[in-house]
């Protein structure tokens, strides 16, 4: 009944439960030139425009998501994209913004990130060889000999690292990571 009265109710509702899910990309490097234009350096294994994105999100505060709106992006290479924001508009307010990491709605950020980009991996379950189903991928942190990626395992943050003695698969399919993690480094977490 409130959806033909107010028809617009349930379209806000609807964009409300979907802006739950931000997904990290990168950080905000540097201001550019006098017009408030931002150096991004990103995560997302291709060279890209953000072609289709409309905003992109800075964490205020802990869970708390801003939108701020993309006027224009000019790619330089396959990590690093020139965005103008709407209402930023020198190099002082772009300044205010730094250093900042950069979120992307869950929609905009499968849209844009490599398949083959260690990013991909957000919100896979992960599953050891050895203890079966630990968690889901929370963050993804990118070291110059392996990767790592956050799972809360039994309530506790546990960094593991996916490289090429640990990972056995990927099932982009059922999305879930298999690895076989080195003997103790799963108890090491859950008998703290």
């Amino acid at each position: 009944m409130h959806s033909q009265i107010f028809p617009f109710l349930i379209s806000w509702q609807d964009s409300l439960i979907t802006m739950n899910n931000y997904f990290s990309i990168g950080k905000l490097v540097s201001a550019h030139g006098l017009q408030g234009e931002l150096l991004v350096r990103h995560s997302l294994g291709k060279r890209s425009s953000l072609k289709g994105v409309t905003a992109i999100f800075l964490e205020e505060r802990k869970n708390s998501f801003i939108p701020y709106f993309l006027q224009q992006v000019t790619v330089k290479d396959a990590e690093h994209v020139y965005v103008r924001l709407e209402g930023i508009d020198s190099k002082e307010a772009a300044q205010k913004l730094l250093p900042g990491q950069i979120y992307l709605q869950e929609e905009d950020f499968k849209a844009q990130t490599a398949s083959s980009s260690p990013l991909a991996l957000l919100g896979f379950a992960v599953e050891d060889a050895h203890h079966g189903p630990l968690g889901t991928v929370e963050e993804v942190i990118e070291m110059p000999m392996q990767v790592l990626v956050k799972v809360q395992i039994k309530g506790k943050e546990a960094l593991l690292p996916v490289n090429e003695q640990s990972l056995v698969k990927v099932d982009r399919k059922n999305q879930v990571v298999h690895l076989d993690l080195p003997e103790g480094l799963v108890e090491l977490y859950t008998n703290i």
